[in-house]
This record gives structure tokens, sequence and C-alpha cells, in this order.
């Protein structure tokens, strides 16, 4: 006897239908399509192309009054104002710093997010910058960066090694 079959919905079918729409409103482009992760990058796109351009005053239009900046070097912390006299003479005379962006990605919910790049500088090579954003009446404004070297592991002894005999001195 030959059985007759039935068609019906394919539960599996549904469920993956399911499963890529939810994929797909869940994914982390969607999650702020109210346009705050194109406003972020373009605030922070915009630091670097400001610094490498030497544009002062759009440069620092984009911090937070109160905002810090970690350089490179341990006793670089810098409050903006400190940061603005020390960038001043270099801005003047057209000698800004270019970072160029290689990747990014942006963190957090709310008036506060984060983020993290890797940045490309011809004289010091892959870099990384970190920072806070925050939500003013202004708009995004940055709040904190940090710019740090990247290195190797198979160097960090090495770098070590400079670094211990550099704050060794007077």
């Amino acid at each position: 006897m030959n059985a007759i079959k039935h068609s019906k919905p394919q539960p599996r079918r549904l469920s993956a239908w399911f499963t890529i729409l939810l994929a797909l409103t869940l994914h982390p482009t969607m999650l702020h399509a109210d346009g705050t992760d194109d406003a972020i990058n373009q605030l922070i796109d915009g630091l670097h192309e400001d610094a490498g351009s030497a544009n002062f005053s759009n440069y620092f239009s984009r911090f937070a009054p109160d905002a810090v900046f970690l350089g490179t070097d341990r006793h670089e912390r810098w409050s903006i104002e400190d940061f603005k006299a020390y960038a001043k003479p270099h801005f003047d005379a057209g000698r800004g710093w270019r970072y160029e962006v290689r990747e990014r990605y942006l963190a957090g919910s709310g008036d506060t997010r984060w983020f993290d790049e890797v940045l490309w500088n011809e004289k010091y090579g892959h870099c990384r910058g970190t920072g806070v954003v925050t939500k003013t009446p202004q708009g995004w404004l940055i709040s904190h960066y940090s710019l740090a070297f990247l290195i190797p592991n198979e160097s960090a002894a090495d770098v070590g090694v400079i670094t211990k005999a550099f704050d060794a001195q007077p």
C-alpha cells in the first residue's frame, strides 16, 4: 500500500526565516539605525582629518570642555586646555599629525559610547586610539581619547628595556 504524503508547512523553514529576520533586526549595524554610529564616525574621522590639516579650531571643537587626551608618553595626560597649549604652535606652523584609520569598533548605548581604532602613521606604524564620546546639546563630543603604540609581543621586552633606561635618567 502506498502512503499518501500530505504537504504541510515546514517548521524548519519557518524557523530559519524567523532566525534570519531576527539576526537582521539585531545585527550591530542595525542597532543604531537612528544615525548615531554615523555621527560618531564622522566626529572621529573629522578629528583625524583636522589633525592632518592642522585645523586647530575644528580639531578642538570636537572635544568636550572637560575632555582628557592621553598621548603615547607616560607624562602625556592633558586636559584639553593643556593639550591646546601643546598643539597650538605645531598647528600654527602647519604641522599637524596624520593617522589613517584602518579599522574602528563602536560600542555602548545611550548618551555615552566608546570606541577603539587601529590607525596607521608613517613614522610610528600601527597605533591604537581609544576613546569615549558623549552626547551633548551641541552633538557628540570626545570626552576622552588615548593614543598608544602597538608593539608586537616579540618586541615588548626590548621596548621595556628602552623604557626602563629612559625612566632611570635624572
